[in-house]
């Protein structure tokens, strides 16, 4: 502000920068309107004058038009801005879409029916004519012109995940595993001394006094400002029986509360299973280990694609932030489902364990993973320090002490070393295979003297990505095949005993094993069936064997079975057996050799293990020798939660587990590409597969 060069009572903003004058409202002029100025294009004088008295500030802006989405069925609506797509509309509102593909419009899963409005949608092979006359629409491929309101299909509304070992059920299946409860944060009530002049030590030093009666370590003990700053309130108001929550650390503890000690404390805790396709939350009661709920859902983020890689991309793009945010909505829905259900306060959660893969954790603690998949592959951190809930954005008692599950390498997280913690592979004598069959194929092998570990992408085709009708193991999804020998007919049978909307991987290897054994497709994958049968079908130009025809499913469609979906199915299970191949060899071992095989994860529950061996996923060796172990992640978090000594043996594994990288192993290569066949171009390695081929023919 400054006074106006012809008027000095007055006050102005209006300077004149070249001659550097105030002019106010009144007497603003350029002076040399014919003369260059350097300052012209930003000169408030220059545009009230020439502009018939309509200064910058009078300008208006221009707007971006915003619209609004309504998302029937989720009684959700969304304001975004022209140019957006439908799928970045329901991210806003978090309704859940499975685009699988990250957006790329190549998966045609984020099915939506426009009921009103308009889009700019993109042409695309994805959608039958049938579909289209029903105004199906992708939504990563439909950009906003207008306000529209849209419904979702039945075949991409997500239901409730199939996933075993929940409540009562997963209390019986795991007590006994944890002999002595000690959590991170315990709360220990104490009656200290009132101050006296003959006893003068400070608060805080009566305070450590008190722990160490009660066998506290207190020489390294820490408080925050925040516990100092209401210390003298706390031991006062209740003359001196508090209770304090302290945090017991690798080198330290902390105390994080100081409480009145007529307050009833509850402690209660919860595992937490981070994965690329689910989460799965278990309440505990941390005084008797009880399960007193558990929950699990679909993780947000595979709106940004089903594999970790398309994670890291989408992280890349749109910021770490936005995919922590994404996973964190979907963890603290899942504990407000809990803690509903349990009838608890969310404050008395006090312990939290989370497993998950390295890019998992990574972009849970809105760490950037970019280096995750650069050469030479290496994690920002693969062990953490006990963490406070309230930092990392869980809605829950932020002073609740956090344990992440620490993973030996970018490729095998805490996820895997969680499962060692519960199978105890590592502690026993017998030479091992452990696999957790997912989008990523984690591989251990050893016993209690040495453990080797890798990973071989095997795809989300496991969990329905890349499959045309496949999808996760929800109600409507077939997963389990029969073929008839002589009609070639399926029998069926569907989760949640409905009519069928999809296929999940259980349901396609057995599938693709039924396919094998009746003569339907040839080891190299492609069919073989005559193109007059009933069940022959073609999408576009590829050839396709029909399922479930479209009267007896929930969609109207026939659910076919193409070409294209057998050769994904064929890679991916060809990364996995190749993996374990490689491995083997790499220790100068084989298949004679191994004693036992492991088989986790969500997907090797309803895995039927001779058919797996059918289509060369698994080894042809003695069916015995396998054992299907259920969620391991979180099993094994459940047990950290419980027992310091279980963190402090999840610590040693993941530092004493050899990784080794196939990412440039042409070894690895090589067993890839003989592994691309049904079951495998060797069939010596699978008599029993090539016998029962043998007695189909004759």
């Amino acid at each position: 502000m400054g006074k106006c060069i012809n008027h000095p009572d007055r006050e102005t903003s209006y300077l004149c920068m070249k001659h550097n004058l105030y002019m106010c409202e009144e007497c603003l002029k350029c002076s040399d309107p014919e003369i260059h100025c350097k300052f012209r294009s930003s000169c408030p004088i220059w545009f009230m004058d020439k502009r018939g008295g309509k200064g910058i500030d009078d300008i208006p802006e221009k707007k971006e038009k915003e619209y609004k989405v309504v998302f029937n069925h989720e009684n959700k609506e969304a304001i975004v801005k022209e140019g957006a797509t439908l799928l970045e509309a329901a991210q806003v509102v978090d309704v859940p879409l499975n685009a699988s593909c990250n957006g790329k419009g190549v998966c045609g899963k984020c099915k939506l029916i426009l009921e009103s409005g308009n889009v700019d949608v993109k042409s695309t092979p994805l959608l039958t004519a049938k579909e289209k006359e029903k105004k199906y629409i992708l939504a990563c491929q439909a950009i906003l012109q207008g306000d529209v309101v849209v419904s979702i299909p039945e075949e991409t509304r997500e239901k409730k995940l199939k996933v075993a070992g929940m409540g009562k059920e997963a209390t019986d299946l795991l007590k006994g595993l944890v002999k002595e409860i000690t959590p991170m944060l315990t709360n220990i009530p104490l009656e200290l001394d009132p101050p006296t002049l003959e006893d003068s030590v400070s608060d805080l030093d009566r305070l450590h006094r008190g722990l160490a009666r009660k066998g506290m370590d207190t020489v390294c003990m820490s408080a925050g400002l925040k516990v100092i700053q209401e210390l003298s309130a706390s031991l006062r108001n209740d003359d001196f029986i508090v209770t304090a929550s302290v945090v017991h650390k690798t080198c330290s503890d902390e105390i994080v509360r100081v409480l009145s000690g007529t307050e009833k404390v509850s402690s209660l805790g919860v595992a937490i299973d981070v994965g690329t396709t689910s989460v799965v939350v278990y309440l505990v009661d941390m005084n008797s280990g009880s399960i007193l709920a558990a929950t699990s859902g679909h993780n947000r983020q595979a709106a940004c694609g089903d594999d970790v890689i398309n994670r890291i991309v989408c992280a890349e793009k749109d910021g770490v932030k936005k995919l922590s945010k994404m996973v964190l909505s979907t963890i603290n829905g899942l504990i407000n489902e809990a803690i509903d259900s349990a009838e608890v306060h969310r404050n008395a959660i006090d312990n939290v364990v989370i497993s998950g893969n390295t890019t998992m954790t990574h972009l849970l603690l809105q760490i950037e993973p970019g280096n995750i998949r650069r050469e030479p592959y290496i994690p920002t951190a693969s062990a953490f320090p006990v963490l406070k809930a309230g930092n990392i954005g869980l809605n829950i008692n932020p002073i609740a002490a956090v344990f992440i599950i620490p993973g030996p390498a970018s490729y095998v997280g805490g996820d895997i070393v969680s499962g060692l913690l519960y199978t105890g592979l590592h502690r026993e004598e017998p030479f091992t295979l452990f696999i957790d069959v997912g989008t990523n194929g984690e591989i251990v092998m050893g016993n209690k003297d040495w453990l080797m570990a890798a990973s071989c992408s095997a795809g989300p085709a496991f969990e329905g990505g890349g499959v045309r009708w496949g999808m996760r193991a929800e109600d409507g999804a077939i997963e389990k095949v029969f073929i008839d020998p002589e009609t070639l007919d399926p029998v069926l049978t569907v989760v949640g005993n409905v009519p069928p909307r999809g296929i999940c991987g259980s349901g396609m290897i057995d599938l693709m094993s039924e396919m094998l054994l009746k003569g339907i497709i040839q080891p190299n994958g492609k069919l073989s069936i005559d193109s007059t049968h009933p069940r022959y079908s073609h999408d576009g130009d590829e050839r396709a064997y029909i399922v479930a025809f479209s009267d007896k499913t929930s969609v109207d469609q026939n659910i076919i079975f193409t070409e294209t979906d057998i050769d994904n199915i064929i890679r991916s299970k060809g990364a996995v057996y190749a993996g374990f191949t490689v491995l083997l060899n790499q220790a100068g071992m084989d298949f004679s050799m191994v004693e036992r095989i492991i088989i986790t994860g969500g997907f090797g529950q309803f895995l039927d293990i001779e058919k797996a061996v059918n289509i060369g996923l698994l080894p042809d060796i003695e069916k015995s020798k396998f054992k299907y172990m259920g969620n391991s992640s979180i099993a094994g978090a459940y047990m950290a939660l419980l027992s310091e000594e279980y963190r402090t043996e999840a610590i040693h594994i993941s530092n004493n587990i050899t990784y080794v990288d196939f990412s440039s192993n042409n070894e690895f290569m090589d067993e890839f590409m003989s592994a691309l066949f049904l079951p495998h171009t060797n069939m010596e390695a699978f008599p029993s597969v090539k016998e029962a081929i043998v007695e189909r023919k004759v």
